[in-house]
């Protein structure tokens, strides 16, 4: 079996307000393959990557996974980073793809068979009030859902500021709490908005309400501000869903500073560096608690990681599948809460092109925060 074509689909999902990069491998023997990238708002970048790669990968055989994943990362020279991983993940999830298709297996199968039969995954809730919050919550629970998870709070108008957010998140939290009871897990994810100090003031707030985890409470450049939050703050901690090789999850799992690993397959290197992690992250006692805030592809890829990983604590699922089913079919069955374990050979996920067409790329960012004082802040 040889590759034929590798080409880049991006579709505009409009109620979600962002897109979704795919990419499709075609074979000498009728075989393709789905993959899909991170990134949101770099789309053109990635897709710049898979173009160069086009010339060398044409002609390779699908099935030699490692090689090519191997060829693409290092073989240029220069060390990879995030544009690139997201890049060689959509390809690696691709390939993977293929295999499953060509030996008649679901991925999972081939990264060591069931470990569960089903994943549990937690949703996206919003408010721009409290109350707005707690129905929103109430809406993810009639749908099934065993989890709750929304973000630190800003403003209506895009300010952040550390000492208010704080007392707003907690605010926020403590209603939330009341109002779905203890049976619920809620996740609060700071989405490294605030610095270490401010961090651990909210984390310290949030422990007595029993929290599942709270996410990403520092920026992911420097691990010594995970050490720190460690050092001051009980809570179980969830990071690392912007990193993009072992490597640089190596500090996080190895110094034992987070207590979720935060993979996402389709920036840190599709399911061959991701089952890499993974096993890592078992190794210090650590589940997976994959980041999928993409489209079908992504959340397919999650659930084989899942279905086949010994530790895995929650998958990201901002919503139930199904909300363009003229585009994507095959999409893994959600079911009280859980996403169940595909049967399909490879992934399991088709895309109608055509009806994607008719859904193109936008140009569009993730939003911006802003200081009162206008200086910048993540978002």
């Amino acid at each position: 079996m040889k590759i034929t074509d590798i080409r880049p689909l991006t579709v505009y999902n409009k109620a979600r307000g962002r897109n979704f990069n795919f990419v499709k491998i075609e074979t000498d023997e009728g075989i393709y393959g789905w993959g899909e990238s991170g990134i949101t708002g770099k789309e053109l970048a990635v897709n710049g990557c898979i173009e160069h790669w086009k010339p060398l990968l044409i002609g390779e055989d699908p099935l030699r996974i490692e090689h090519i994943w191997q060829r693409l990362h290092r073989g240029g020279f220069f060390k990879s980073g995030q544009i690139q991983m997201a890049a060689i993940s959509s390809i690696d999830i691709a390939l993977w793809d293929i295999k499953g298709k060509a030996l008649g297996v679901p991925i999972w199968q081939l990264l060591g068979g069931m470990c569960r039969e089903r994943v549990i995954t937690y949703p996206h809730i919003n408010g721009d009030t409290t109350q707005d919050l707690i129905n929103d919550a109430h809406r993810a629970i009639e749908q099934g859902y065993k989890f709750v998870r929304f973000g630190a709070a800003h403003t209506i108008d895009g300010i952040l500021e550390p000492r208010r957010s704080g007392s707003d998140t907690f605010d926020r939290t403590q209603s939330v709490r009341e109002a779905i009871g203890d049976e619920i897990e809620i996740c609060v994810d700071f989405h490294t908005r605030l610095d270490p100090h401010d961090a651990i003031r909210v984390a310290n707030l949030l422990e007595p309400l029993d929290i599942f985890f709270i996410e990403d409470p520092a920026r992911s450049e420097n691990p010594d501000a995970y050490a720190h939050i460690r050092a001051h703050t009980n809570i179980p901690i969830a990071g690392g869903e912007e990193l993009s090789t072992k490597w640089e999850f190596k500090p996080l799992i190895e110094r034992n500073l987070i207590d979720y690993v935060r993979i996402d397959l389709c920036i840190a290197g599709g399911f061959s560096e991701s089952r890499k992690i993974a096993g890592w992250a078992e190794t210090h006692y650590q589940p997976i608690a994959p980041h999928n805030p993409l489209g079908p592809v992504s959340t397919a890829a999650c659930v084989h990681l899942c279905i086949a990983s010994p530790l895995v604590g929650v998958q990201e699922l901002p919503s139930p599948p199904g909300d363009m089913p003229e585009v994507f079919s095959g999409e893994p069955e959600f079911k009280d809460g859980y996403l169940i374990a595909p049967t399909s050979p490879g992934l399991g996920i088709e895309v109608n092109e055509e009806a994607a067409a008719k859904h193109p790329f936008q140009m569009a960012s993730n939003p911006e925060l802003r200081r009162q004082d206008g200086s910048v802040t993540n978002w």
